[in-house]
Parts: structure tokens; C-alpha cells; sequence
């Protein structure tokens, strides 16, 4: 069997050569394909092929794909968290180290010198430019994924005191995390204590804007903040009101938009955190192996809207996945139809994650697309593929 693939935003050949021969890529078959490998492009407006079984994102943001119509369709959608966090890691040392410094100012003025005085020139001016360093200062990073926890760590390395803050923190991430860090339970802690905050979370609608008003109060006066995560996690109008006012000395971002641009003391960089030759290989080979072990064997890696399943290789006859709404009795109707076919399960594997579930069944005989289409005909069943 060979599966189409379609990609956007030029993923790098060292990723789609991961695929392997059964895969067309970009194709005659890439019409109607069974999966998509994207980046950045905007899939919003768009109509879903009813071939469409995958879209892997080879980043870690999905804000450009419509994930919920996704998941309604049986659609599951992957992202590539971890593949770029060393080269974020490294872009959010690199705007402490320009807000402790003021380099960027300093470079400008220095390329307004000429002259044969310039070194007296710059030796007279260059107070105007003082900095301070950064060790012994106290940086606060909230989220503590892949990202956050090689920031963090990073930082401490430099002599920074940290703090770490996530609700979610996953007992993988935790043991990553090197002793000296101290993790505090609430936002509140950390915005007390910390010069540097370094925001890293996803943006969903309870973090939207959630670097605002009220966060800012509580946080000491001349604090730094650094946005490598989302633009929409800083309320921009708040954010203006506290640089002009001083409480926020200095605001490093990403994600530069008009308003943005309007404001004072800001270091702005267009949206350059993962864009490192490693990072895209990195993120085109994860995408692409999500893709390949999803269409060969049904497994799931890395899903945002379906739980992660891991079947291993489909050494039976027949395979057969099914996408589902989580709702009673539905494992009962499945094994019905494959009962009422003569058919014997040699092994079943079966994941939640909220209102969706995820089947995978191991068969005894060739699985056939009759089959397919008696399970694809049960209430709540969004989509059913046939592996082998």
C-alpha cells in the first residue's frame, strides 16, 4: 500500500526521507492524500479531503490548525514537542543576556561614529550603555515542559537563581530538572521574587492574556519579561502601561505585532525561536515518523487531540483502527460486529482522552473494508481505517 502525503511550508527532505518507500509524497496522490506535514500554513479556511487521516505539525504550536473540526472528522493531529526546544532554550539565554546588556542599542549608536576620535567617541559614551549582570539574578520560568525545564536549568548553570512553576508538570519533566531549581505552586510566588519571568505554555483560553494588569502588579518593580511561547499570553494594552510606567523595564518577544511596535523598551525578533537548521530537522523527522508509524501500523505519538496508542507492529492478518467518541458501550458494539463476522480478536487496544477514544483491533482473518464500513455505521464512530 502506498499513502499519499501532502506537505506545506517546505519540510526539510532530511524529515520526508524518514517515510520510507511506501509514502508518495506531494504526488499525483497528494490530491486527495491521507495525511498532511505542515509548519506554518493556515489550515482554518480550509476544506479537509475526505481521504484525510493525519496532520502532523513539525513544531509544537497547532494555533493553525482548526483541531476541533479535526478531531469531529477522526482527523489526528500531531505537533513535535521537544524538536525545537534546544534552539528556543538558547534564544530566550540569548534575550536575557541582551536585556541585562543593551547590545542592540549600543551596536546602533556605535555604527553612527566616524571619524578618526571614534575610540575616544566611544570611550565617552559608552556609560550611557551600562548593563548589569546576571548572575545572582532570580529568573522565574513558568512552564516547566521541554522547553522551560532546559531554560531553567541553562540559567542556573549561569548562575542564576530559578524558580519553576506548572501545575502540569509531568514526573518525566520533574526528574529532568536539576536540584538547585526551586518549583513554587502558584504564579503569585514566582512574580514576587523574580527579576527575569520567562513565560512557556501553550495558549489556550485559561492563559490567554494571563501576563496582564493584575499579574504585573504583583510582580517587582524593573522586572524583565521574556515571550517565546504566544503573543496572545500578554495582554498588549497592559503591557504598554507597565513599560511606560517602569514596573516592566523591558519586554523581549517573539511574536512583534503593530502594538507591539509602539511600545517603549521592547526587543522584538520575527518569530526566530526555533528557526535553527537543527531545529527544522529535527522537527521534520519527528513529524515525519508520527506520520509513518500512524499510517503503517495505526499507532499514535504525540497527538493533540487523540490519545497517544501504541499497538507495535501489526504481526496478525488483519488490523483495523477505530476514532470514537468516548461515550458507554461502544467497545461492546465493535466486538458485536466483529463477533457476528466470525471473527476472533487477537488483541485490542483501547485509550481515552476526554471525549475521544481511540481502538485499535488485532484480527484473526483479513480485515476488509465490509468490515470498516459495519463499525463506521455505529453511532458516535468518526472514523475507521483498515491497517492490513
Amino acid at each position: 500500500m502506498v499513502f499519499s502525503v501532502k506537505t506545506y511550508n517546505n519540510i526539510n527532505q532530511i524529515g520526508l526521507k524518514e517515510l520510507g518507500n511506501h509514502f508518495q509524497i506531494d504526488g499525483d496522490l497528494a490530491k486527495n492524500p491521507d495525511a498532511y506535514i505542515i509548519r506554518s500554513q493556515n489550515l482554518h479556511d480550509t476544506v479537509f479531503p475526505e481521504n484525510l487521516k493525519a496532520i502532523a505539525r513539525a513544531g509544537a504550536g497547532t494555533n493553525n490548525i482548526p483541531v476541533d473540526e479535526a478531531t469531529e472528522k477522526g482527523i489526528v493531529v500531531f505537533n513535535t514537542p521537544g524538536a525545537n526546544a534546544n534552539a528556543v532554550k538558547e534564544a530566550v539565554l540569548a534575550s536575557i543576556l541582551l536585556s541585562a546588556r543593551d547590545y542592540i542599542a549600543a551596536n546602533a549608536w556605535v555604527n553612527t561614529l566616524s571619524g578618526d576620535d571614534v575610540p575616544k567617541q566611544i570611550e565617552a559614551g559608552k556609560k550611557q550603555f551600562a548593563g548589569s549582570e546576571i548572575a545572582g539574578k532570580t529568573l522565574g520560568v513558568i512552564g516547566l515542559g521541554a522547553i522551560g525545564v532546559l531554560v531553567a536549568n541553562v540559567a542556573r548553570h549561569l548562575g542564576m537563581d530559578v524558580y519553576g512553576v506548572d501545575p502540569f508538570l509531568s514526573v518525566k519533566n520533574a526528574l529532568s530538572l536539576s536540584r538547585d531549581i526551586t518549583v513554587v505552586k502558584s504564579y503569585d510566588e514566582l512574580y514576587e521574587i523574580c527579576d527575569y519571568i520567562t513565560v512557556h505554555v501553550p495558549y489556550i483560553p485559561d492563559t490567554k492574556g494571563m501576563l496582564n494588569k493584575e499579574a504585573f502588579a504583583k510582580m517587582k518593580d524593573g522586572v524583565v519579561i521574556l515571550n517565546y511561547a504566544r503573543d496572545l499570553l500578554v495582554n498588549d494594552e497592559d503591557m504598554k502601561a507597565a513599560l511606560e510606567s517602569g514596573k516592566v523595564a523591558r519586554y523581549v518577544t517573539d511574536f512583534p505585532n503593530p502594538a507591539v511596535m509602539q511600545m517603549p523598551h521592547v526587543i522584538a525578533t520575527p518569530h526566530l525561536g526555533a528557526s535553527t537548521a537543527e531545529s527544522e530537522d529535527n522537527c521534520a523527522v519527528m513529524a515525519a515518523h508520527e506520520i509513518s508509524e500512524f499510517m503503517e501500523n495505526g499507532n499514535i505519538i504525540n497527538s493533540v487531540n487523540y490519545p497517544n496508542c501504541d499497538a507495535g507492529v501489526c504481526n496478525t492478518k488483519g488490523r483495523i483502527t477505530v476514532a470514537h467518541r468516548n461515550i458507554p458501550k461502544m467497545l461492546n458494539r465493535f466486538t458485536e460486529v466483529l463477533s457476528d463476522e466470525g471473527i476472533n480478536i487477537d488483541h485490542m487496544t483501547n485509550k481515552s482522552r476526554g471525549d475521544y477514544s481511540y481502538c485499535v483491533f488485532d484480527i484473526d482473518s483479513d480485515s476488509t473494508q465490509e468490515i470498516a464500513d459495519k463499525l463506521n455505521a455505529i453511532d458516535g464512530v468518526l472514523k475507521v481505517r483498515v491497517i492490513k
